[in-house]
């Protein structure tokens, strides 16, 4: 066991292109870990030894079985695990959750050190709201199921965050705007790399712009939120009230339409009874 570090799961961010941003704390947990538990230890070699560790490496990743993750979790009884991933900070859109999961129900000690992450380092970037965001990771490869995971979150009123390769980006920023409309978006590309890249525009704009130069490296795209919504048409609020009325109370179904619609509830609740003295 280490002398410096007590036993438990440390989870380690590293950086995601510069090596020069991996913190001071983050380099004496991996030189001082008694195992290093990496996605591939062929890309976590090079900054160990720019961090100045020795410690071994055992193998963590997606396709890890029960009985590897046991292992670990075993051996932080006794001893200090670090959890590094290949780029940035492990279990966002990589592996780990799973681990950090059985060490706390094994009553080990978990800890995080934070640091570079691409998907908020993009957010800062894009110039888009960032008081509210939802981070999607990488969307299905296929059209049909790409484009049903868009609709789910096609009304949610915050910047949306997706990783992406560059072969696909032109499809998906196409089924972005087919879905979600023509948005205001960024591309973030090779963050924090000699090549680093923003491109900012239109949906279309910048799917036209990667089917005429695909992009390369490590990409993140940001979309803003879906615009403001259009006061609703008085036949929409009527339909909306009648549907309401069939199953609740004046009373209710005048709050459940004002909350859906963002209305006025005294007026529903007057145009509700109206529509209920018709009846």
């Amino acid at each position: 066991m280490s002398a410096e570090l007590s036993p438990g799961l440390y989870i380690v961010a590293g950086p995601i292109g510069n090596l020069s941003d991996l913190s001071p704390r983050a380099a004496e947990i991996l030189r001082d870990a008694d195992v290093i538990a990496v996605e591939d230890s062929r890309v976590s070699a090079r900054l160990l030894r720019h961090a100045g560790s020795d410690r071994p490496m055992v193998p963590y990743h997606d396709h890890s079985d029960e009985r590897v993750r046991a292992r670990l979790v075993e051996r932080m009884a006794g001893e200090a695990v670090a959890l590094l991933s290949d780029a940035g900070t492990p279990l966002i859109s990589d592996p780990g959750y799973k681990l950090v999961r059985d060490a706390r129900a094994a009553g080990r000690m978990v800890t995080s050190l934070p640091g570079p992450c691409a998907a908020i380092a993009a957010i800062t970037l894009s110039g888009l709201p960032s008081d509210r965001f939802l981070f999607m990771g990488f969307l299905p490869s296929k059209t049909k199921a790409r484009s049903d995971t868009l609709d789910e979150i096609r009304s949610v009123r915050a910047t949306l965050v997706f990783y992406e390769s560059g072969p696909r980006c032109a499809a998906a920023l196409g089924d972005m705007q087919a879905v979600l409309g023509d948005r205001p978006a960024a591309l973030c590309r090779e963050i924090s790399k000699a090549f680093e890249e923003v491109l900012t525009g239109s949906l279309s704009e910048l799917a036209a712009a990667c089917a005429a130069r695909e992009p390369r490296g490590e990409i993140v795209l940001v979309v803003g939120p879906p615009g403001e919504r259009p006061p609703p048409e008085e036949a929409e609020i009527d339909a909306a009230l009648r549907d309401a009325l069939a199953r609740l109370p004046v009373s209710q179904a005048a709050g459940e339409v004002a909350r859906a619609l963002g209305l006025d509830r005294k007026a529903l609740y007057a145009r509700a009874m109206t529509l209920r003295g018709k009846a």
